[in-house]
């Protein structure tokens, strides 16, 4: 085993890949609804690699972790800005409140227990699953004036407070969030009753279809018809049929025409002759009531054979900022046009009449090229799936985040500053706010936002679990197993007052106290478990906001820990 490990120790990219690859796969294990989930399964991968002593130099988890942060900002940059007006604003209001809840218990438990500032820091993290917070706190750590042998205590005791902790406080919360957090609130059967009447008043019942879902009876036809009863011998141009459904308060479209045995694409002073062959668009009722009128459906498959666009479009237009959906979906611009799917910091969210639209929402479009691609400007931008980043906007983002974060005043002697990380992530968010302002500019794919997120993090974790390793055991015989428990009890007591703080002091509904609640902790685990307990999307309204606004708001809560404990 010796000239393993020796390949281990002088080849530092196999451990750290290594850790990587087992720890995802450990973290896809499920027994029932139970999991470790990828981080906390790479920390103790990390953490087991590490016991053979590796040192990986810090500028390995300093890049990553800036990644992370700049990518969380800038995924959650509209919505956070958002947040600073109207019902966002109050939302923001509870993620604050919450925050300091979290940081006040867990600060109550370490001064009831005499736990030293690493153990409460650690137990900050992952009681409350402020996974980011490990990188700011280390970070402030190194600069603040003791002695190398304290620091290099806290450094290592952190990550091992964290494992310790992390499991109950991601799994935990779920399960009482759903389980529960419906009983305090009057009961299961109560909350979800409450829940059904808020998705009523948000559907004029005009659409039960929840995003991502198409119904068979698509809104939405494409159908051939003969040109016949209409025409007589007098041709119509398509600019005609049109126009002759419109002034009915109808939208008909000619879409594409076979033409003396041709196809061909329609313009508004093609002719249409009798016999002539139309594929024609509508909404189906629309289809079935006036289309005869101008001749017999016919089957044609090769006049249907051609692409119906699938297209998400981020909201930009000020016109649609503050729009409830049933008022879009009524637009001139929005006949022939169905949309599939909602999503808020990506998160789908219900598609009801009255849901107000906010900037940033992105919509998924559905019809003809043409009608779409009409919508589309009205609404915002389209956000065409494409793999290329601007690399400009990444790199300076993060070197100027970091820059602004490294700058210090001077307080009385101390120094004090946003220090790189938190610099990062408020640079991810302006640039987030700021793409959304202005999208020719700074386009970073969802998929490369994923892969930052996910890796950035846990590459992070694996390097703090790595070169913590060969103290982990050591560091858990100094907190003991009992730490388990008191974090298991700061987890629960901080969601208790959480929930009674949202319902009684900020007035929120019981679906939308759960999805703040879950949001003011960055609790995705937890939204998808209260979801299925509720069978709804509606506590997502209360998540987003929230949680857009805990990835700043509880990473700079662990710098209370650490001043206080």
């Amino acid at each position: 085993m010796d000239w393993i490990e020796n390949i281990l120790r002088h080849n530092l990219v196999i451990p750290i890949f290594l850790t990587i690859g087992l720890g995802f796969l450990l973290g896809r294990l499920k027994y029932k609804s139970f999991t470790l989930g990828s981080v906390a399964s790479t920390l103790l991968i990390g953490v087991l690699i590490g016991q053979i002593g590796i040192e990986i130099p810090e500028v390995v988890k300093s890049i990553f972790f800036m990644l992370f942060l700049f990518s969380i900002g800038y995924s959650v940059g509209p919505q956070f800005f958002r947040a600073f007006k109207g019902q966002g604003l109050k939302q923001l209001a509870f993620a604050v409140v919450g925050a300091l809840v979290c940081a006040g218990t867990v600060i109550l438990a370490a001064k009831i227990m005499g736990y030293d500032t690493g153990v409460a820091v650690g137990m900050f993290a992952g009681s409350q699953t402020a996974s980011a917070s490990l990188g700011v706190t280390s970070e402030t750590i190194k600069g603040l004036s003791m002695s190398p042998e304290l620091k290099a205590h806290l450094l290592d005791i952190i990550p091992t407070c964290y494992a310790v902790t992390y499991v109950f406080g991601t799994i935990g919360s779920a399960w009482f969030l759903s389980i529960i957090g419906p009983m305090l609130l009057g009961g299961i059967k109560k909350v979800k009753e409450e829940t059904k009447a808020i998705e009523r008043e948000l559907d004029d019942g005009s659409d039960n279809i929840e995003p991502g879902m198409v119904l068979a009876d698509n809104p939405v036809t494409y159908r051939v018809y003969a040109a016949d009863c209409w025409w007589y011998d007098n041709p119509r141009t398509v600019a005609e049929v049109e126009e002759y459904f419109a002034g009915k308060n109808e939208r008909i479209f000619v879409e594409r025409l076979r033409i003396k045995g041709k196809i061909t694409d329609p313009s508004p002073d093609l002719k249409i002759h009798k016999g002539d062959l139309m594929v024609l668009s509508a909404r189906s009722e629309v289809m079935v009531e006036e289309a005869e009128f101008l001749g017999k459906e016919v089957a044609d498959h090769e006049l249907l054979s051609f692409g119906s666009e699938n297209l998400p479009v981020t909201v930009a237009k000020s016109l649609v900022d503050g729009m409830t959906f049933g008022e879009l979906r009524k637009q001139p611009y929005m006949k022939g046009v169905l949309v599939s799917k909602i999503t808020r910091n990506n998160m789908c969210i219900p598609g009801k009449n009255h849901l107000i639209l906010e900037r940033g929402d992105v919509l998924t479009l559905c019809g003809s090229p043409r009608n779409v691609s009409v919508a589309a400007k009205n609404i915002g931008y389209e956000d065409r799936q494409t793999v290329t980043t601007d690399m400009v906007l990444l790199g300076l983002g993060v070197a100027l985040g970091c820059f602004i974060g490294a700058l210090a005043i001077h307080i009385g002697g101390v120094p004090v500053s946003l220090s790189t990380s938190g610099g990062a992530l408020l640079s991810g968010l302006f640039f987030g706010w700021l793409r959304n302002r202005r999208p020719t500019f700074g386009h970073i794919p969802t998929s490369v936002i994923w892969l930052f997120d996910n890796l950035g993090l846990n590459m992070f974790i694996a390097v703090v679990g790595l070169s913590s390793g060969a103290s982990f055991i050591e560091g858990l015989k100094h907190v003991g197993f009992s730490l388990f428990f008191v974090g298991m009890a700061a987890t629960l007591i901080a969601l208790t007052i959480n929930i009674f703080i949202a319902r009684k002091l900020f007035r929120f509904s019981a679906p939308e106290t759960l999805g703040c609640v879950a949001g003011a902790r960055c609790g995705v685990a937890s939204i998808g478990a209260i979801q299925d307990a509720l069978e709804s999307t509606v506590p997502v309204i209360g998540y987003t906001v929230t949680y857009a606004a805990a990835n700043l708001i509880l990473v700079f809560s662990s710098l209370i820990v650490l001043a206080v404990v």
